[in-house]
């Protein structure tokens, strides 16, 4: 079981924000849910949960740096660690009441090459209670048991994000063909990071997305990494946290997965 200092900060932030969370999704089931009926409603939730977030890891790190998905870059005086956050990872099915959705931290330090790595990551599902996390080299667990990829090697079940017109809808749809024809299930969730999550622990065989930010992916990528999985981008190499592609997979499928992305990007 892991036990680091930042990690109990990180879990004791996360706790503290999800009571606000689980309020505010009983609420949003009870309003017309529509565009404009609910997004300035779920807007305010993703700033009260990111406001005690900050502040909760500011009393604790008060030197450490952010960066968040509604504020951006907080610099503080150490420029060399800091906290990526995504409040409320999965805002459109919370938006529609469902029932996928997580807050995700990562605790990052800037190596000697001046990138940012991961030592901490946290993804926590506020609705089922079920905390994921992760430290650099001790493994991932999810409450006292250790995460594991799954080891199938077909009938695949893989996630990713459903093609939307103006989300260069015509390479998601390729992509999403390519892996129905590789012989996989593939289910559009809406939670990165909860996906990211769900590789470690075995429940989904791989997950891609064409573009995402560090916030939805630096949690994420090192629990599965910590879990035996494969983590990269579609276009080869390691993801980039700038706005980048990922892929992650157990050790069977990976290889097979990123290969018919690539030469469907």
């Amino acid at each position: 079981m892991l036990s680091s200092p930042t990690l109990n900060v990180i879990t004791k932030a996360v706790h503290k924000a999800a009571r606000g969370v689980v309020r505010d999704f009983g609420e949003v089931d009870k309003l017309q849910v529509s565009k404009k009926g609910a997004q300035n409603f779920v807007t305010n939730a993703d700033l009260r949960t990111e406001k005690i977030l900050v502040e909760e890891l500011q009393h604790a790190r008060p030197k450490y740096s952010f960066l968040t998905e509604e504020s951006g870059i907080i610099e503080g005086e150490d420029k060399k660690n800091r906290f990526v956050i995504d409040p409320i990872d999965g805002t459109t099915n919370f938006i529609h009441a469902i029932p996928y959705i997580s807050i995700s931290i990562a605790w990052q330090k800037l190596n000697d090459k001046g990138e940012w790595e991961s030592e901490v990551g946290v993804v926590y599902d506020p609705i089922h209670d079920e905390l994921f996390a992760a430290e650099r080299n001790n493994g991932a667990f999810m409450k006292n048991m250790r995460l594991r990829v799954s080891e199938r090697k077909e009938d695949y079940l893989l996630s990713t994000s459903s093609p939307r017109k103006w989300r260069e809808g015509n390479v998601k749809l390729d992509m999403l063909q390519r892996a129905v024809d590789f012989g996989a299930i593939v289910r559009c969730s809406g939670s990165a990071a909860l996906d990211l999550a769900y590789v470690a622990a075995g429940r989904l065989d791989g997950t891609w997305y064409h573009r995402l930010s560090a916030w939805d992916m630096a949690a994420g990528a090192l629990i599965v990494r910590e879990a035996g999985g494969s983590v990269g981008a579609i276009e080869g190499g390691l993801e980039s946290q700038e706005r980048g592609s990922i892929v992650a997979a157990n050790q069977h499928v990976f290889g097979k997965l990123q290969t018919l992305l690539k030469e469907a990007a």
